[in-house]
This record gives C-alpha cells, sequence and structure tokens, in this order.
C-alpha cells in the first residue's frame, strides 16, 4: 500500500514530522448493509447485483423507505458514502412502475449534472428499461429541446437553467410538470448565502407551477456535513423534512495531518510558501504511486503549483511491465492535470475519465472538485491552505478514500492568520462541528427579482401566498411593482405587462453570466478557444500585459475586448508569471441603523465597494523576483452592498492605550528616521531583501525585524541590525505576523473574512 509505505517514511524523517503539528488517524468503519426492500423493482435488483452491490448500507436503504412514506427527506453522509443510489433507486423504481411519470434532477453545476446523468443511465439500461433520460441546461441544442420536454422523463438540468430556460416557458412543460413525482436536490451544502436564498426562490416558483398542474412532487436532498441541514432543507423547500445520517459505508483508515511549513527567516518570520510545499509533498507521493488530488484556492494557484510539479515530479510507472506505461510517466502533461473553472467541457470530461481509470496521477484542483463529481476513489488528499470553512475542508479532505484502504489528508497552512491559528490550535479544528448554511429568501432585492419572475410565468391572485413571504407584505410587493409599471391589476390578478423577459436580469450567482472567450490564433486568420473565464473576473485574469496559465501553458495577452467578451492570446515561452495589482476602496452611500454598544457604537448601511486593476508585477518562477511593475488604467467594478461597522469611543481608545493595547497609531520613529531609511536602502543596494526585486519607481520600504513597539526607545529600535529593505509585496507579508497582534487588527480581520448574506 504506497499510502502506508509513504507515511512511514515520513514519521522518520525530522524535516517533515517535525513540521506536522496535528497528526491524527482516524479509524476505519465497517460496512453496515441491509438486504434489498422486498418492494424493489425485480429489474433494479437485477441491475443492481450485476454492479457487484449485493445489499444497501443502512441510509440507502432508510431513505428507500421515507421516500416510499412519501417524505420529504434530506441525505447527510460522507463523501463517496453511495448518496446518488439513495435517490437513485425509489425514483427510477417508481417511474418503471408508473409510465407517465417525470422527475427532475438540479444539481448546482452542469460538470456535476453530466457525471450523475451517466450513473443514472447505467442503472436503466442494467435493467434493461426504457426510459428516456436526458440533460436541459445552456449547452443542450435548440433541435434537441423540443423532444426533451417532451419525451424524457427524468431530466437532469442546474438551478440556472431551471430560472431562465424552463419556469418562464412552463406552458411548453405542461406535461413534465403535471407527471412531476420528484424533485432532486444534490449537494445542497453549496446552496447558501446569495446563491442559496436566490434557489429558494426558485423553488419556490417551481412549486407555483406544479400546483398550478396538479402535482405536488416529493423533493430528496442531499448534502455533506453542515451543522444545520434540516434547517437548511426546510427553508429551501418550505415543508419538513425527514433526516437520514447514519452513514452505512465503508471507510478506510485516515491519516490526518495539519502541516505548518518550516521557518525560513526567523527575523522576519517568513515560512516556506504553501505552494511550495504542496509540490514537495506531492512529490513524494507521486514518488510511492499514490494517486493525489491537491485542492487550490484560486485558479491562479492552481497553475502556479501544476506548472512547479510538471517541472519537478518524478513519475515511476504504475505498471511496469506496460509499455504505454513506461512511455506515459515521461509525458507528466498527460499524467499531471489541472482542473478548475475556464477549462473547455471536453477538457473537463478527459480528466475525469483519466482519475477513473488511474491514467491521471495526480490533479490539481479548485473548488471545481470539491462537489461529487465522480473521479474514483484518491489516495491522498493535500489542501494547499486552509478552504475557510471546516465544513470545505472536511469535503476536501474525504475526496481521499478507497473503502478499507489507507488514505491521506493533509491540510498545509499558509501565513494567513485563521490558516496559523489552526496550526497553533488544531483542537479547535477536530473539536468544531462544521458551520451552519444559512440563506435569506426573503432579501428585499433578491425577492423583488423573483417576484417579477413569477408574475411573467403566471399573474398573481390576490392573496396568494409565495413561500413564506407575509401575505400583507406580499400584497405591498405587488403593488410596488404595479407602481413601477411592470404589473397591471385587473380584479383581483396582477399581469405582466412589461416588455422585457426578468429571468435575464436576475443572475442567481450575484455575477454576470456571460463568459469572456480565451481566442488563440490557428495561423490561418482564424481563432481558437482555448477556454473562458467569467466578465467579473477577466479584468485582473487576461488584462493587456498577463502571463495566462491554462493546464501549465503560458500565454501572454495582447487585447481585452469587453465589449464583445474576447481575450487574444499568444503561446509563449516565458520565465515569469504575473500578479495583478488591485485597489478597493469602501463608500458610504446611507446610514440605515446605529446602536450604542459597550465602549462605542455598532452601525449599519448601505455602502459601494469599487474594485480597481492598477496594474501589475511580474514575478520570475523559482527565484519569485520581482521583475518589474507596470500600470493598466481598465473600468473599476463596483458592488453596492449592505455593510456593518463598529466605531470605538474616544474613551476606549484611551483605555487600550493607557494598557499598552492600542497598537494601531502611527509610529513616532524620530527626526533621524529619513536618513536612516536611505542608509538601510543603499547598504542593501535598494534591492529588497527576500524576493531580490529592485527599486522601480516607488522607493522600497525598510522595515523593524523586531517590532519598533517592542523597544522602549527609538534610538534602540532604529539599530541598523534590526533593519532591512523589503518591496511593498514581501513587507506585507511579513507585516502579516505583526497585525494579527493587535486584538483590533484581529477583529478587522474576522469582520473581512465574514460574508454578510
Amino acid at each position: 500500500m504506497p499510502v502506508s509505505s509513504l507515511l512511514s517514511r515520513w514519521r522518520a524523517e525530522p524535516d517533515i514530522a517535525g513540521n506536522a503539528v496535528e497528526w491524527r488517524i482516524l479509524p476505519a468503519r465497517p460496512p453496515q448493509f441491509k438486504p434489498f426492500p422486498e418492494d424493489l423493482h425485480p429489474s433494479l435488483a437485477y441491475a443492481l447485483r450485476a454492479q457487484g452491490i449485493q445489499a444497501l448500507y443502512v441510509h440507502q436503504a432508510e431513505t428507500w423507505e421515507r421516500i416510499q412514506r412519501r417524505q420529504n427527506t434530506v441525505v447527510v453522509t460522507g463523501t463517496a458514502s453511495g448518496k446518488t443510489l439513495c435517490y437513485n433507486l425509489p425514483v427510477i423504481d417508481h417511474l418503471l412502475r408508473e409510465p407517465d411519470a417525470r422527475a427532475l434532477y438540479i444539481f448546482p453545476t452542469k460538470a456535476l449534472a453530466q457525471d450523475q446523468l451517466s450513473a443514472a443511465g447505467r442503472l436503466i439500461s442494467g435493467a434493461s428499461a426504457e426510459l428516456p433520460v436526458a440533460v436541459y441546461d445552456g449547452d443542450t441544442s435548440a433541435s434537441a429541446r423540443p423532444s426533451i420536454r417532451t419525451n424524457a422523463h427524468l431530466i437532469v438540468s442546474n438551478p440556472d437553467m431551471l430560472h431562465t430556460g424552463i419556469l418562464p416557458h412552463h406552458t411548453s412543460w405542461s406535461g413534465f410538470f403535471s407527471s412531476l413525482r420528484f424533485v432532486v436536490i444534490d449537494e445542497m451544502h453549496t446552496y447558501r448565502g446569495v446563491f442559496g436564498s436566490h434557489v429558494a426562490n426558485v423553488l419556490r416558483r417551481l412549486k407555483r407551477i406544479a400546483h398550478r398542474y396538479g402535482s405536488e412532487p416529493v423533493f430528496i436532498l442531499t448534502s455533506a456535513t453542515i451543522a444545520n441541514p434540516v434547517q437548511l432543507a426546510e427553508w429551501l423547500i418550505e415543508a419538513p423534512v425527514s433526516l437520514v445520517d447514519q452513514d452505512g459505508s465503508e471507510r478506510g483508515a485516515r491519516h490526518f495531518i495539519i502541516y505548518n511549513p518550516p521557518i525560513v527567516d526567523r527575523d522576519l518570520g517568513l515560512r516556506r510558501s504553501v505552494l511550495q510545499e504542496s509540490v514537495r509533498l506531492a512529490e513524494d507521493l507521486l514518488a510511492y504511486r499514490a494517486q493525489t488530488i491537491i485542492f487550490s484556492r484560486t485558479r491562479r494557484s492552481v497553475e502556479i503549483i501544476l506548472t512547479y510539479l510538471r517541472q519537478k515530479a518524478q513519475i515511476p510507472s504504475t505498471k511496469p511491465d506496460d509499455a504505454r506505461s513506461a512511455q506515459a510517466a515521461t509525458r507528466p502533461e498527460e499524467i499531471l492535470r489541472g482542473y478548475r473553472s475556464g477549462y473547455l467541457p471536453h477538457e473537463r470530461r478527459q480528466i475525469e475519465q483519466g482519475l477513473r481509470s488511474g491514467d491521471v496521477r495526480a490533479v490539481v484542483a479548485t473548488t471545481a472538485l470539491e462537489l461529487g463529481i465522480d473521479i474514483g476513489g484518491m489516495e491522498a488528499a493535500i489542501l494547499a491552505g486552509y478552504p475557510g470553512t471546516i465544513a470545505a475542508t472536511w469535503q476536501q479532505a474525504g475526496r481521499a478514500g478507497r473503502k478499507n484502504e489507507v488514505s491521506l489528508s493533509v491540510l498545509i497552512t499558509s501565513a494567513n492568520p485563521l490558516d496559523q491559528f489552526l496550526a497553533q490550535h488544531p483542537d479547535y479544528f477536530f473539536g468544531r462541528t462544521p458551520e451552519q448554511a444559512l440563506i435569506n429568501p426573503n432579501n428585499l432585492l433578491i425577492l423583488l427579482g423573483h417576484l417579477r419572475c413569477a408574475a411573467f410565468e403566471m399573474p398573481f391572485q390576490a392573496g396568494e401566498r409565495f413561500g413564506n413571504v407575509d401575505p400583507q407584505q406580499l400584497q405591498e410587493f405587488l403593488d410596488f411593482l404595479r407602481s413601477e409599471g411592470v404589473l397591471h391589476l385587473s380584479g383581483d390578478r396582477y399581469f405582466w405587462m412589461a416588455d422585457r423577459y426578468p429571468a435575464e436580469g436576475v443572475s442567481l450567482r450575484s455575477s454576470s453570466p456571460e463568459n469572456v472567450l480565451l481566442q488563440t490564433p490557428r495561423g490561418d486568420d482564424t481563432w481558437m478557444t482555448i477556454g473562458e473565464v467569467d466578465a467579473p473576473s477577466a479584468v485582473w485574469m487576461v488584462h493587456p500585459g498577463a502571463v495566462y496559465l491554462h493546464e501549465a501553458q503560458t500565454y501572454i495577452v495582447e487585447e481585452l475586448d469587453l465589449e464583445n467578451k474576447i481575450a487574444r492570446l499568444k503561446s509563449t515561452d516565458v520565465d515569469y508569471y504575473t500578479e495583478p495589482r488591485n485597489e478597493t476602496t469602501v463608500s458610504l452611500l446611507s446610514k440605515t441603523s446605529e446602536m450604542d454598544i459597550t465602549g462605542g457604537l455598532k452601525a449599519q448601511g448601505e455602502i459601494s465597494v469599487t474594485r480597481q486593476l492598477v496594474g501589475f508585477r511580474k514575478v520570475k518562477w523559482q527565484t519569485h523576483e520581482n521583475l518589474g511593475v507596470s500600470d493598466l488604467t481598465l473600468p473599476p467594478s463596483e458592488l453596492q452592498t449592505t455593510g456593518y461597522w463598529v466605531t470605538l469611543a474616544d474613551e476606549t481608545v484611551e483605555q487600550l492605550r493607557a494598557q499598552g493595547l492600542w497598537t494601531n497609531s502611527p509610529n513616532e520613529y524620530g527626526p533621524m528616521w529619513p536618513a536612516l531609511r536611505e542608509q538601510v536602502r543603499l547598504r542593501d543596494g535598494y534591492r529588497c531583501q527576500v524576493c531580490g526585486a529592485v527599486e522601480q519607481g516607488r522607493a522600497h520600504d525598510v522595515h523593524h525585524k523586531t517590532p519598533f513597539r517592542a523597544f522602549t526607545s527609538a534610538e534602540m529600535a532604529n539599530q541598523l541590525s534590526n533593519l532591512i529593505t523589503l518591496c511593498p509585496g514581501c513587507h506585507r507579508r511579513v507585516e502579516t505576523a505583526v497585525r494579527i497582534r493587535s486584538g483590533l487588527a484581529s477583529l478587522a480581520f474576522v469582520l473581512g473574512n465574514l460574508s454578510p448574506l
């Protein structure tokens, strides 16, 4: 077992074991089975046995029983626990027994929908049944859509298509809605915050239309572990829900390591990069033939890790006797792959198939692979930085594990203060339950958008309910829309009268649904699309001069045409990558409430957040040297939202200052500081002493290795041996640890990492 062998070696290596601040072994768990239900359709029992399934896990059997009693059910079990069968079995069984029945599967992404379509298709095919199943999403051709609407018994889609392509055209779906028996909502835990609030309103519209056609479908929801699965499910569908959470699936022993990269500069408190350490540990896993997934938080860091890994990794053949494997071992571009948004659909399917077959030995991914896409059982998962929530951490770590085999999950902490807190307090992580998933479907802006959509779909009757919205309030909202000129009241019904199509103006994911196509020249005056990027991200990912990384291949962006949603790229081989330089400003538009609190005031209001790309820097591969900075002027992006803030009273500040706890006032470095600063920069050759960047335009900073406030006098703090030249980027890295020592800075950091609804 390759993982077990490597773990034995790591335990003996001080360089690894010394940085493993926590090493826990989660024990193996045997499977718990129940026999097939007596009322299971015989052809389905045959199909299951043909797949090697002789019995059901207890949670699968329990879900079957709840659905047979027509109970809305939420299933909460671990990754790779067989949740798909929890809904496929009762739904397909019913479709086999009632030829006119229909079912709708909703997945958060198109990729997951395609993956689960295959699972349902295999079960139906194994049962030798004639049940038309189809995906209906934005990629479905116009010519295929009428046939799918009429003939498909099982429709697989996503919330966005339901919102814009199905519900507004329900009259073309009358046969489907009148026979709708089941609605499956997979990966329920992803429906949180703004997105979840939108989806809850889409489900209100779905239930309203289904009721219009005389159907009351049963809802089946599945979720990763969160603190409030029943509450979230009931918020989403606004109906009682039954919980199934006894996980009967088999699980091998799992080693979970929290790894804090070694300190490389004790004076400055700098640790090795989380990206470098991810590559280093992944190299070991690949050398031991352990199939590995590496999760990284951003699309750019995915490409950086992938590039380093392809340059460094030595990958032995998994089958020494196989000539093809021996040949493939020399081709890292086939064995080491990236996976993130922006890759074309056929690339993603190819990578997924390679993971299932074992031909792809390692994949570097964003959260795009956190969801339940079938990629087989990985042997190891590396998390390059804390994902931000305990729930997401367990979800990503759970991607490693093959039933009764030993698996490994490594959380590599970054310099981020939250990461370092977990490294210093691992019991906090292991002792906490996953976070709650919160939504607010009645948020006024979100609700009004969906009331417009619902009125377009069907007139509102006076006194009609819309979810749990108070009837009196609903009447006021409809009257407001009437005053806007989009509704017309005739008798006791509100009719849509505007020319526009309201669903097109409501984006479920709170960003532009449009993508920018990334194109390179073919050589015959035509262009080839190699990928895409969402419009809001295009400004900082594919601005002119940017190095765009795609599957570790480098391209220079020559032109960004935001109006036509096209970026022109040129394949090139450069020894650097680029980092955008953004400036963010927050402006108060209006204060809506204010309240006295102990030591100050707390307030809420409408704010404007403006983000502007002002330039980019070039960073050399391997050495991370800053090769220069370029300025840019591109249109800013503005977000109007709700903000919360705390204002400290002057008396509170004075009390903190008297106790030596106030560290936010400017330092008084003394009258000799300008001359000392110039002397240090001259001594250091006007070069950053961490990354080697030479001053260009802006003077570098001079940093106190031991914080200025730790000394009793400026003369002691300003000794030349305590001063060092740093570029602005490295200065920010170094100051991260210093800032977190201030309680107020800690509070600001925590508030800055909260995501309000």
